[in-house]
């Protein structure tokens, strides 16, 4: 009987035990094609000889054997230097700090404290609000639960949660869309709505907007409507609100750029990336800022009132260095792109006629699939059902991981799955991946109609 507390109680996980290039191994020798990442994570793949992953993990081996742990209070390191200097320089313009912590949460927790201390220490105390969106998801520490606006993750701790966050819509053309309304007039409209609010709030109240340039996990690899994100950054820039880019999951090449950022042409006040930073083999997330908000705390008080345990650990950034190095060394920013554009055409021709998908969507390495129960009208699947976990299920005996969730349209109405593959992924193995998800979804779908059928 296991003594480990799982994600849900009832369930009955396979042992993990291996790995080689895209696939999973587990304890009876069974091999899964990671279409996923896990949760967008495993950027470089699970290993094997003379692979990215692999060098990646001699990083990791060789820090481990010159010291493995340094409290940031009493030294610095000569991998956190490194790894630092590397993502400043590979920033969007204006960053030129960085601030390491263990993972996503962790970062944006950092993010909004920092926007305060900011506005504390240039004399602008009631800077208090942040705004974000719904249908966003920021961490499921208080702090970043705060400020996301996944309605599902909320719901139970609502009480605990900061009245310091406010909320407007997200930005989702092929969902919320009207009649003859452009991508751009839509996402003018939309954008627009965070000038209502800071309005609303009052200017002077405002600190921060916080957004993902890709919404990840709660919508499934929604991008936004052109033009959306100069208009955001406009609006801040008018009524001197902080621009925070949440990029935990879309960054680090995952849409093709190292920042998801950089093909919206704009560049934020804070930014936050985990996951793809440490590719799995470490635990590691960064807040970066920039040049001007360090100096505001650096002139003023000299101390970042925050801090954790593990920050700067030595054996994460070496890691987080290498994951960098081989992004580079291997050209694996322009395959994201070219395998993102395979995989979401493969996905296209094969459910082109599929009456059960809605949507096909992303950016690089990083496709969202839309379920719906009619095409035609998108009107979405009974969530009584659960087809998004049944299809986890379906796809996992299939031999496939992917990332389905529910509540994509409001927290509890709308099924989607995520796929973000290793950025190593060969075509063959994106054509497995397509064949794959389409028997699950036949099983899936098979299953939810002997379900209704049964219960009529």
């Amino acid at each position: 009987m296991s003594s480990v507390f799982p994600r849900h109680c009832r369930s009955h996980l396979p042992g993990a035990v291996g790995g080689e290039g895209a696939w999973l191994i587990d304890a009876e020798g069974r091999r899964y094609l990671d279409g996923c990442g896990g949760a967008a994570v495993s950027c470089l793949g699970h290993g094997g000889e003379g692979s990215a992953a692999a060098a990646v993990i001699a990083a990791a081996q060789r820090q481990l054997g010159e010291l493995a742990y340094a409290h940031t209070s009493f030294f610095t390191s000569d991998p956190a230097e490194r790894l630092a200097d590397k993502l400043a320089a590979l920033a969007p313009p204006g960053i030129e700090r960085v601030y390491f912590v263990s993972g996503g949460s962790e970062a944006v927790e950092a993010a909004i404290k920092l926007a305060r201390q900011y506005f504390i220490e240039r004399g602008e105390g009631q800077r208090r609000h942040v705004i974000s969106r719904w249908q966003s998801y920021h961490g499921n520490t208080l702090g970043a639960l705060s400020a996301g606006g996944n309605r599902w993750r909320r719901g139970q701790f609502e009480p605990l949660l900061s009245t310091a966050m406010s909320h407007i819509d997200a930005c989702h053309y092929w969902r919320w869309g009207l009649p003859g309304e452009t991508p751009e007039d839509y996402g003018r409209r939309i954008a627009d709505q965070l000038e209502a609010r800071i309005l609303e709030l009052g200017p002077e109240t405002v600190a921060a907007f916080i957004a993902e340039p890709v919404v990840g996990a709660t919508m499934g690899a929604v991008p936004p409507a052109p033009g959306y994100f100069a208009r955001i950054r406009e609006i801040c820039d008018r009524y001197g609100v902080l621009l925070i880019l949440d990029e935990v999951m879309c960054g680090m090449g995952r849409t093709g750029t190292l920042f998801a950022c950089e093909q919206e042409g704009i560049a934020p006040d804070i930014t936050c990336v985990a996951k793809g930073l440490g590719a799995g083999v470490q635990p590691i997330g960064a807040m970066l800022c920039s040049g001007h908000i360090y100096r505001t705390i650096a002139d003023g008080s000299g101390f970042f009132q925050h801090g954790h345990t593990y920050l700067g650990h030595p054996v994460a950034c070496a890691a987080g260095l290498a994951v960098l190095e081989q992004i580079e060394q291997r050209q694996l920013l322009p395959r994201v792109r070219a395998r993102g554009e395979y995989l979401r055409a493969a996905l296209g021709e094969r459910f082109a006629e599929h009456p059960n998908v809605g949507d096909v969507r992303g950016r690089g390495l990083f496709v969202g699939i839309e379920l719906v129960a009619d095409r035609a009208s998108k009107a979405p699947l009974d969530p009584d059902l659960a087809v998004h976990a049944q299809l986890k299920k379906a796809a996992m005996a299939e031999g496939l991981m992917i990332y389905p969730m529910g509540g994509s349209i409001d927290g509890r109405y709308g099924d989607h799955v995520l796929l973000a593959p290793p950025f190593i992924i060969a075509e063959a193995e994106l054509d497995e991946l397509v064949e794959r998800l389409a028997r699950a979804l036949s099983k899936t779908l098979g299953q939810v109609q002997a379900q209704v059928s049964g219960n009529g």
